[in-house]
């Protein structure tokens, strides 16, 4: 594999990594360019975006989990109802950081999560990379 190869698909992991934190980003325009550029890359770029997107989504937990666990407000309902399983929609802009952080901050189990997690991320840009092909 060529060096710009590795350099593209580096920067698509670090844009994703950072797009899935609360700092802003926009890891799909970054898959869809690479993907229009180089489509012999997809399986590699898909597999580096959830990976840095889900890294980015359990850094956000780590982040809830440190959180002292006082009196839990209302609005983590949703989270505290379907646990895990709710962070199939982590991808979500906005709402997906606060899944995260959530989750981090009711103690779900980490594994759970991070499965959950990569799953809808993942599901993301397979439904975007199919969208471009």
């Amino acid at each position: 594999m060529p060096e710009a190869d590795f350099i593209l698909l580096g920067s698509l992991l670090v844009s994703a990594f950072l797009a899935a934190t609360l700092l802003p980003g926009g890891s799909e325009a970054a898959l869809a360019g690479l993907l229009l550029l180089r489509p012999e890359l997809t399986l590699p770029a898909i597999l580096l975006a959830t990976l840095g997107n889900t890294a980015g989504g359990m850094s956000t937990y780590a982040l809830g989990r440190l959180l002292p666990r006082k009196e839990l407000p209302p609005r983590l309902e949703l989270v505290r109802r379907y646990g895990s399983v709710s962070l199939v929609l982590s991808w979500l802009p906005l709402l997906g950081d606060g899944l995260c952080a959530a989750a981090g901050l009711l103690r779900l189990n980490g594994f759970a999560c991070l499965v959950w997690m990569a799953i809808g991320k993942g599901a993301r840009y397979l439904v975007l990379a199919w969208a471009l092909t």
